[in-house]
């Protein structure tokens, strides 16, 4: 199984408060989407069509082999802690290895623990994989309940209150994410809260003040702890590149020096130098991570225009995943096949179909960039006159849509 990563980041505990999970930018940009169980190609048929879905195996056949992880015992952790702890190391796991089967075992976890002893922790992370699952609805209202009760403790209310913040982010409600992040400066001031406000402002008419006033604190907090300086340069990252400055590679690098598994920065980081042209740096960057649907992509992309002897290989695998994954009824995100349509098979009005159904749950900037220009490749001049209409509305600019003159 593979998962779309531009969401996503890692899950890092503050170093300053141990009780603050802080959630890096890349969790606003993506939650996971649960794509396919991928059935190897043979070397000798790599560069042909799609070999057709299998369905039928004997008994004794092993189709694939789990992680350990995956032999849960028969009962759940003994104390809400202890679950905490697991569920925890799973979404940890899901996100810094690429591999969604992680978020399952945590739903299972769930699933048999009673909601008479859900605790204000163990519903913070209930609602992060159901961010991460799509479920925004369910972990919007899990959420509130937490910030509406009278007996949840400042650390909990805190941490609720950031994790929604990004939810409102990453669905592009900025006035709530604004409120939010505005919250938390006053409930817990640092480089977190202001990163959190900065990227609201980059999004809504203020991402030249927004940029230099983080970085401006950012360099008077030398001595932050590492989550708030990764959280930090991630977000300097996201803006420069908003405006279109070339420091945005640099604070993307200085990210993945500190966190090397961040896939979310990786996939932005390739994203930014495929805009450029610079295709052998791209597939140097993405080397060994094909697992990952967003880096994949890019990846194979980067190959398509290189004209690199594996372009062939990897564009089926990737094909093979998406039909897989559409037969299996899995496509939880969809802004991966819809790049792929776009950009490797040249269906514009499949790249349509997905842009805009994945653009209805997630406007951050590259979604919101696909489907313009999937908008612009299939001559649907509608539904780009609603998206320019939606940045005009938030006084949106982004050096990353060519698509939209200011």
């Amino acid at each position: 199984m593979t998962t779309c990563f531009e969401s996503c980041g890692l899950r890092r505990q503050s170093d300053s408060d141990p009780g603050l999970t802080a959630l890096h930018p890349a969790l606003r940009r993506r939650a996971f989407s649960i794509v396919a169980l991928v059935t190897a190609l043979a070397m000798e048929t790599a560069l042909a069509a799609p070999a057709a879905i299998e369905t039928e195996f004997d008994d004794q056949e092993i189709l694939v082999t789990l992680p350990s992880e995956a032999l849960t015992p028969d009962t759940p952790p003994d104390s809400a802690p202890a679950l905490a702890d697991q569920v925890q190391a799973f979404l940890l796991q899901a996100r810094s290895q690429g591999d969604p089967r992680y978020l399952g075992y945590a739903q299972a976890l769930f699933e048999r623990w009673p909601e008479s002893r859900m605790t204000d922790r163990l519903k913070i992370l209930r609602a992060t994989l159901n961010q991460s699952l799509h479920r925004f609805e369910s972990a919007r209202e899990e959420l509130a309940d937490i910030l509406n009760e009278s007996n949840s403790n400042r650390q909990q209310v805190t941490q609720a209150r950031l994790t929604l913040a990004n939810l409102e982010l990453v669905q592009g409600h900025y006035e709530s994410a604004h409120s939010h992040c505005q919250q938390l400066a006053n409930d817990f001031p640092g480089l977190i809260a202001a990163s959190c406000l900065a990227q609201v402002e980059a999004r809504t008419g203020h991402a030249e003040t927004a940029y230099q006033s983080l970085h401006a604190q950012t360099r008077q907090s030398p001595a932050s702890d590492a989550t708030s300086q990764i959280w930090a340069l991630g977000t300097l990252a996201d803006i420069a590149a908003q405006l279109g400055r070339p420091e945005a590679e640099q604070h993307w690098r200085q990210v993945l020096a500190l966190a090397p598994d961040d896939l979310y920065t990786r996939t932005q980081l390739a994203d930014w130098l495929l805009e450029r042209g610079e295709n052998k740096a791209v597939i140097k960057l993405t080397d060994a991570y094909e697992q990952v649907d967003s880096l994949a992509v890019i990846r194979a992309i980067a190959m398509k225009r290189h004209k690199h002897t594996d372009a062939g290989r990897l564009s089926a695998m990737l094909e093979e995943r998406f039909t897989e994954a559409r037969w299996r009824g899995t496509l939880l995100h969809q802004r991966d096949l819809a790049r792929y349509a776009l950009e490797i098979e040249g269906d514009a009005e499949t790249a349509l179909t997905h842009a805009l159904a994945n653009w209805q749950d997630q406007r951050e900037p590259l979604d919101t960039r696909l489907l313009l220009r999937a908008a612009e490749s299939a001559g649907n001049d509608p539904v780009a006159a609603d998206v320019r209409a939606w940045l005009d509305k938030h006084d949106q600019r982004d050096a990353r849509y060519p698509e939209v003159r200011s």
